[in-house]
């Protein structure tokens, strides 16, 4: 697998009539921390450290949480040289518009104002605009566990060949366990069935978007992550992972990089509704698409889907509850034919003469 990045793009992609515009900026500034006194003893606290990686925090009808979220990062002793905040929420509650103000105003974050929600697209955008050369991707509602960036950071530096790093996810019901990726699948099943709460070090070929560090001029290369995943976006991390190893890059899993998981309860993903008993297309499309896009024959698509429809709608939880079954069943047909929809469009507008002089 060729690990040299190519210095001249042999491919066309989306970003091509999109100007990367990078904005001239110091590393922000922190002043030291002030000298902590007790009754015993004078003690000098350390002032935290920049490194040159941008972090960026994708949000979407988050509040409490996300200034949660913010606060925890800027208690680590490592920094990134920006926090970059893509907020796609219509409104805040009055607290966080305030403090999301006061941080704007003093340079602590650059809030991003997008008019319409896409995970991919917000991603996309902080790859835009980013000023460092990587970009670590968290999700909203998270916990550090540790100097994660620095982590990150260090994982890169020096490793040309390592395109992305992917650090610890722990969810709720989870503990950190030292495990091997079980790679019983191959193909593009390949590592989806990888354990993200390991503590183990080790390549990967699948990604999740919550704990995701990039090099930014390789990810702009390859496409960038495809908007073409809508609703909750769901496999578009797979999607990117898969074309950024294809394209001779390597992903290195973090198992010291970690971060806890909260899943709160509204906002992000959540406000598409409840996955088993939703009629909408918007959680299953994702995964259609993504079969559409990477498998060669229509057998293996209907296979892949087939086997999808039987797994998502079938568990032990619609089992117990018979009645959500249907409505399952038409979230999953929908978001079949919308899947095939999307790409049907995405190829027709490539092969549109008058799109291509645009």
């Amino acid at each position: 697998m060729n690990s040299n990045f190519p210095s001249t793009p042999g491919t066309q992609n989306w970003f091509a009539d999109k100007p990367v515009v990078v904005v001239a900026q110091n590393p922000r500034q922190r002043s030291s921390r002030a000298t902590a006194k007790n009754d015993s003893q004078q003690e000098r606290r350390t002032p935290p450290s920049v490194v040159n990686l941008s972090l960026a925090i994708p949000t979407y009808g988050r509040n409490k949480v996300l200034i949660k979220t913010i606060e925890s990062i800027l208690k680590l002793h490592c920094q990134p040289r920006e926090i970059l905040v893509l907020d796609q929420s219509s409104k805040h509650d009055r607290e966080t518009q305030q403090r999301l103000d006061l941080w704007q105003g003093m340079d602590v974050i650059r809030w991003i104002r997008i008019p319409k929600p896409s995970i991919p697209g917000a991603m996309n955008r902080a790859l835009r605009i980013a000023v460092a050369p990587s970009v670590l991707f968290i999700d909203d509602d998270i916990l550090p566990r540790g100097e994660f960036i620095r982590h990150h950071h260090e994982a890169l530096r020096d490793r040309p060949e390592r395109w992305a790093t992917v650090g610890q996810i722990v969810q709720p019901w989870q503990e950190p366990s030292d495990v091997a990726a079980p790679r019983r699948s191959s193909g593009i099943y390949r590592d989806f069935d990888f354990p993200f709460c390991s503590t183990r070090d080790q390549d990967v070929t699948n990604v999740m978007a919550g704990n995701l560090c990039v090099r930014r001029q390789q990810a702009l290369w390859i496409g960038g992550f495809d908007e073409g995943y809508v609703g909750v976006a769901y496999r578009f991390e797979s999607d990117f992972a898969h074309r950024l190893v294809k394209s001779g890059g390597q992903i290195r899993f973090l198992g010291n990089a970690g971060i806890d998981h909260l899943m709160a309860s509204k906002g992000g993903t959540r406000s598409y509704g409840k996955h088993q008993s939703s009629p909408s297309p918007m959680h299953a499309v994702g995964d259609y698409y993504y079969a559409r896009k990477h498998t060669k024959h229509q057998a293996m698509v209907w296979f892949y889907s087939l086997r999808r429809l039987v797994k998502e709608s079938f568990t032990r939880f619609h089992l117990l509850r018979p009645w959500l079954i249907p409505f399952k069943l038409v979230g999953e047909v929908r978001g079949y034919f919308l899947a095939k929809s999307l790409l049907e469009k995405q190829s027709s507008a490539l092969q549109d003469p008058k799109q291509e002089d645009q």
